[in-house]
């Protein structure tokens, strides 16, 4: 049946083509204008060849009745104007050249725009319409423009073009009313415009538009001297008044955070000023406004405040600059020295402290702070300061403590009623996440999962529950992300435990977690490159770093050595090829070390070689530099710090089949070394990685502290938020 269907159908597509051929016209033409008509009749012919190809452009083809309204409109419609334009005994001939001409270019333009942005092939017959009601106004010379008023930027975008030889006098009015309805689809380009239009008569209104819709960018306008600019800051609009305010102002950074109080007139520019120099009282009143702000978020208010994306940018530089790399850099000195920067703040200050430096603080350094926090409390509930701060980034602070294993100490901080609540609350409303740019939710929740499963079984089995729950919360109400993310989630939780051979790659429709096969780490030359960042650093731990890698290497029969001024090559001797290049941790002005990644990557690109593992050593506040250097070739990547959520989402945006080995603190060689080594014995034998019986032969070879910190590491197969990301991307395009 469904055959037989589809014979029908392709046979009333060709009959519908085959009725609605160019006709040739009843009546004689005059032979200077037949090439013009010929002209049109190609064009018809070119939109049949489309129609009749099924062309992807042509979407709306596949419905049998939406393609007999495309063909009425461009062949018959366009017949009848042909006809109309040759029988009207009030033009002359110059004159009908010019509609016919118009006609070409109509139809032209209908086929060249298929496919494109704001172009929907439905409008043709409206476009028809909008040609005849032009071409009369234009016969009796009056302006085309009240017709593209009428209709939608396609329509007018084609129509213009027609009416050019000679030009209407609607076409240049015409042309500007384009450039607004254009804009009005797409406000996100109404500043470049603009730039190039600052005169558009129109433009103080779609200046308001563009300050909401993006209040950071058009900072960045404000603050440039041109023509521009200097409209901005003569614009009454209050908004706008004080984006402007702030950009032309030398402290304007400092301020964007309060950018909604400002406006509101909820705090005055000399509040800010008597804080902006003073790291703590400044890190204090962001702070505040961070916690006011979250309360207007939550339901029933609704509210969300201006600027919430800049205030969480400063807040997070201060929190790291000011406070978590000095108690970082200060680790092997006594408690009393290393967090005595921290003693005057509150335990929200503290908790924000934590929340935002995931990817950067250490993890004596959270230990510390966490300690701090219930210190500094009345009384010491964990309840209590989730609620203080009303809520904000309380899944962070979870699976942060999952991760730190003092989750057990929060927990059982509150009642055991509340913390039963704080758990549901946890997992439930991750649907919420609806695309790859808010999904952090969700992958926090995952990523606590392993480190929950490890620690406290009964726990681990309530949140699998509460998954399943979930699940079929989301399938009742028909919320199809909802469906995906939580499917996800329990699958994940599933293949925690190992001996339960969770098929991931099947379940979930991504490629393996538990191995990456060799033939998929070798270039076209049969080897497996392997590019590492090293970082030259004042204390020495780049250059301590790098010696002690190169201890893997140097003197071993094994390997070759080669190096220049700038990096080191090293060769397998023996065994299946395997080459890796190091840049030397160079350390003074100018940044040495940048230029030495710098002519690595620059040889690296000049010999079209392309690394597929990628290792970085050195502090987590290196991390965002090895990560724009990481190329799409990349299968395994060795983070050798926290794999928080952006990292993992930047080297998947990147590489979406990266196996990605994080640690939950600042890489240590007595880990990292012999990491690297298992990997390259496997790569030497030609060997696929199997992660998860090296892992388990890893673990017998640590002992005491060593062995914490190995437990620190996350190898692929345990790092559910990036198998998380991996699958919810999948899933997300289908």
């Amino acid at each position: 049946m469904q055959k037989i269907l589809l014979a029908y159908l392709l046979l009333a597509t060709m009959a519908l083509a085959a009725q609605s051929q160019p006709n040739s016209v009843p009546f004689k033409i005059d032979k200077g204008r037949v090439l013009f008509h010929d002209k049109v009749d190609k064009e018809q012919q070119r939109f049949l060849t489309l129609l009749q190809n099924n062309n992807s452009l042509l979407n709306p083809s596949a419905d049998p009745t939406i393609q007999q309204l495309l063909q009425e409109a461009i062949i018959n419609k366009t017949d009848l104007q042909q006809d109309l334009i040759e029988n009207d005994s009030l033009l002359n001939g110059q004159e009908k050249v010019k509609y016919i001409r118009g006609l070409e270019i109509l139809i032209a333009g209908y086929n060249n725009n298929l496919g494109k942005k704001d172009f929907n092939p439905a409008i043709a017959p409206t476009l028809l319409t909008a040609f005849e009601q032009a071409r009369q106004l234009d016969n009796n010379k009056q302006s085309i423009e009240p017709v593209v008023v009428a209709n939608n930027y396609a329509i007018g975008k084609i129509l213009v073009e027609c009416f050019l030889f000679p030009e209407n006098a609607g076409v240049k009015p015409a042309r500007v009313l384009l450039i607004q309805k254009y804009l009005a689809l797409h406000p996100d380009e109404i500043l470049p415009v603009l730039q190039r239009n600052p005169e558009l008569p129109t433009a103080d209104s779609l200046l308001v538009i563009a300050a909401k819709a993006d209040a950071k960018k058009f900072y960045n306008y404000a603050a440039v001297r041109d023509r521009l600019g200097e409209r901005i800051r003569l614009h009454t609009d209050a908004y706008v008044q004080t984006i402007s305010k702030m950009a032309i102002s030398k402290s304007g950074q400092l301020y964007f955070p309060f950018f909604d109080l400002l406006l509101h007139k909820k705090i005055t520019y000399t509040e800010i000023d008597s804080v902006k120099e003073d790291n703590l009282a400044y890190y204090r009143l962001l702070v505040k406004t961070r916690i006011d702000f979250a309360s207007r978020i939550m339901a029933p208010l609704k509210d969300t405040p201006m600027g919430m994306q800049e205030l969480s940018r400063m807040m997070n530089t201060k929190a790291r600059e000011a406070f978590v790399r000095e108690i970082n850099g200060l680790h092997d000195q006594p408690d009393a020295v290393r967090f005595k920067c921290l003693e005057p703040l509150s335990p929200q200050e503290l908790y924000y402290l934590c929340v935002l430096s995931e990817d950067e603080i250490y993890t004596s350094s959270y230990l510390g702070v966490f300690k701090r926090i219930f210190q500094k409390m009345p009384a010491p509930r964990g309840d209590e300061l989730i609620m203080s701060v009303n809520a904000d980034y309380f899944r962070k602070f979870i699976k942060m403590a999952a991760a730190y294993n003092t989750l057990d100490t929060l927990l059982k901080s509150m009642p055991d009623s509340n913390a039963t609540v704080l758990m549901k609350s946890f997992m439930i409303g991750l649907e919420k996440s609806t695309n790859l740019e808010n999904v952090e939710d969700a992958v926090d929740v995952a990523d606590s999962y392993s480190s929950i499963f490890d620690k406290n079984k009964k726990l681990a089995a309530f949140m699998l529950d509460e998954a399943n729950w979930n699940y079929d919360r989301c399938l009742h109400n028909n919320d199809k992300n909802g469906m995906v993310v939580y499917n996800i989630e329990r699958t994940l939780f599933e293949s925690a435990d190992t001996s339960s051979q969770v098929n991931l790659s099947s379940s979930l429709g991504i490629p393996p977690v538990f191995n990456v096969a060799y033939s998929s780490l070798t270039d076209d030359s049969g080897r497996v490159v392997q590019q590492v960042f090293f970082y030259g650093d004042e204390d020495k731990d780049g250059q301590n770093s790098f010696a002690n890698f190169m201890t893997l290497f140097r003197g071993k029969p094994e390997w070759s050595i080669a190096e220049n001024p700038y990096w080191v090559t090293i060769k397998s001797a023996k065994g299946k090829p395997v080459w890796i290049f190091a840049n030397k941790p160079l350390y003074g002005e100018d940044d040495p070390d940048e230029e030495a990644q710098q002519k690595l990557n620059e040889y690296l690109a000049d010999k079209k070689i392309h690394p597929s593992v990628f290792i970085h050593r050195g502090h987590s506040y290196h991390v965002k530099y090895s990560l724009q250097q990481i190329q799409p070739s990349a299968r395994v990547v060795v983070l050798g710090s926290c794999g928080g959520y952006n990292n993992l989402n930047e080297v998947l945006t990147i590489s979406s089949d990266a196996h990605i080995i994080s640690s939950k603190q600042v890489g240590t060689r007595t880990v990292n070394e012999p990491i690297l080594k298992a990997i390259n014995t496997a790569l030497t034998n030609g060997k696929n990685i199997d992660w998860l019986p090296m892992w388990k032969e890893l673990g017998k070879q640590f002992t005491g502290d060593a062995k914490e910190k190995f437990d620190d590491y996350i190898p692929p197969y345990k790092n559910l938020g990036a198998i998380f990301i991996k699958a919810y991307r999948i899933a997300s395009s289908k």
